[in-house]
């Protein structure tokens, strides 16, 4: 592994000497490099965390959740009260406009929840939308949100999940259109698109002051740059100023360079591998068997990944949550030591004493799935690899095509867990399990303003999800970032990375 890191390390080096640098503090301007480009930059569009990113600077919602503490702090809506249940209603701040001069008022909300409430919506994440009912304009500044039964996390989607779109503009120009020049009341604005690759944004000199502040840095450009050694090339030879989930054993090495200063910080979010337990890619897959899967919960050294892969404070969950968030109890649900011979017990009792072969799909660090194969290999299932881009591995996710693959969840930056069990477990085309009895659970907890029998429900949910091994998480973050010394940026716990709060030295 070291002999691997000083290659990496080197090969950085040298590829950042071929250009000259032309980033940073002395014209304003952040560049930024993101893994992943985004096919379609409306948020409601992508399900992508650097779609997440971006949704953070260029758009708003009405409430905002403070990443630190959890509060609920005003943002385009200044006030709001529980008028029952089933109903909310909110007072808009007035004053506000949208990057094109366009006045924020009641029609722009209302377009925008009923247009992503409405069947054939096609957005990205439906699970995030389906509490609510009906948003009802009560004046020029004042909304009426419906719900179609309780739902006590309804501020915390409408704070992380709906962005607010112009309703004339988009109107005018299309979906399409509003896609490729898209308009929103955040601190940045988004003023040029270079296909999927670059994202220019400009400090919006017109935003109003809130939680989220009046932007210090005037330019922010985010660039896709898949390859992890390009992007430490960038950064050391002074074309990038940040760049984040460096690899742990290229920290240090990165850190010595001149121009660069590096942090690490455990965060909210974890690495997961998802279990096709339904068999929606194949009605013959050995994983429709719960043996099957508890055999590769047994077969995977999670503590040993969590060790190599993110020191400095990595934790093996046994569910998906975090000790923050409601009904988070990890003692509560099934935890799976290493143990490859109760593996190889499990898959003969199974019918599969000879293993079986899959692929196993992945967008994240390629020696982590590397380690997740030759984990499974060592009990007798030969897993064949298919490393995609999570644009392209998104869709096929959707239609239920991939037998097994890693992915990555944050969540943290919403304090109930219906977040994720309705996402992953609610019936959706994200659900891969479609296991009734779980789904039913999601949906009572959800709707339950009864706090205890709220908890009982989602803990019962959580208990069914890990002891049937329809997701197991391998590993926390600890999230890493490499930037240049003369950046002030200060991590957020839920590991989104927010630049209206970062300035220069």
């Amino acid at each position: 592994m070291k002999r691997l890191g000083l290659t990496m390390t080197t090969t950085a080096i040298l590829l950042a000497s071929l250009s000259p640098a032309w980033a940073g503090k002395a014209d304003d301007t952040l560049r930024v490099t993101i893994r992943d480009a985004l096919a379609n930059i409306d948020p409601y569009y992508n399900g992508q965390g650097s779609g997440v990113m971006l949704q953070k600077h260029a758009w708003d919602t009405l409430v905002h959740r403070d990443p630190e503490s959890g509060a609920m702090q005003p943002l385009l809506a200044v006030k709001w009260t529980q008028v029952d249940d089933l109903t909310i209603d909110f007072e808009l701040r007035p004053g506000v406009t949208f990057h094109n001069g366009d006045p924020f008022t009641a029609d722009d909300v209302v377009y925008t929840i009923q247009t992503v409430i409405a069947p054939g919506s096609k957005v990205a994440n439906p699970s995030n939308f389906t509490h609510i009912a009906s948003a009802e304009k009560t004046g020029d500044l004042s909304v009426r949100l419906k719900l179609k039964t309780p739902f006590p996390a309804a501020l915390e989607f409408l704070a992380a999940t709906t962005p607010i779109w112009p309703k004339a503009y988009r109107e005018k120009v299309g979906a399409d259109e509003y896609a490729k020049k898209p308009v929103g009341t955040g601190p940045y604005k988004i003023v040029k698109l270079d296909g999927v690759g670059e994202i220019v944004t400009e400090r919006f000199d017109g935003y109003f002051a809130g939680p989220k502040p009046k932007p210090a840095i005037r330019t922010v450009i985010f660039r896709a740059v898949a390859d992890p050694t390009a992007q430490m090339a960038e950064l050391i030879g002074g074309k990038a100023d940040w760049i984040e989930d460096v690899a742990a054993d290229q920290l240090q090495s990165l850190s010595r360079m001149p121009n660069v200063q590096t942090l690490a910080t455990p965060v909210n979010s974890l690495v997961y591998l998802t279990l096709n337990g339904a068999g929606r890619d194949n009605p013959q897959s050995p994983l429709k068997n719960v043996k099957v899967r508890q055999a590769i919960a047994y077969a995977i050294d999670r503590q040993a990944m969590a060790r190599q892969f993110q020191p400095g404070g990595s934790k093996v969950l046994n569910i998906a949550c975090y000790e923050q968030q409601f009904a988070c109890d990890q003692g509560k649900a099934r935890a799976f030591a290493y143990d490859p011979a109760k593996a190889k017990a499990l898959l003969e009792e199974a019918g599969y004493k000879d293993g079986f072969s899959i692929k196993l799909y992945n967008y994240l660090a390629p020696s982590w799935v590397a380690a997740v194969q030759n984990y499974l290999g060592a009990v007798g299932i030969k897993a064949q690899i298919e490393q995609m881009q999570i644009s392209a591995l998104f869709p096929m996710f959707q239609r239920g095509e991939l037998p097994l693959n890693l992915g990555r969840w944050g969540g943290g930056d919403i304090g109930d867990p219906s977040y994720y069990l309705q996402y992953f477990f609610g019936g959706t085309a994200l659900d891969q399990a479609r296991d009734e009895e779980v789904t039913a659970l999601v949906k009572a907890a959800v709707s339950n303003s009864n706090a205890d029998q709220r908890k009982a429900a989602y803990e019962k949910a959580f208990a069914l999800v890990s002891d049937r091994v329809y997701q197991l998480p391998l590993f926390t973050y600890v999230k890493t970032y490499g930037m240049t010394k003369s950046l002030d940026f200060k991590p957020s716990s839920d590991s989104w990375a927010r630049f209206y709060l970062a300035s220069w030295k």
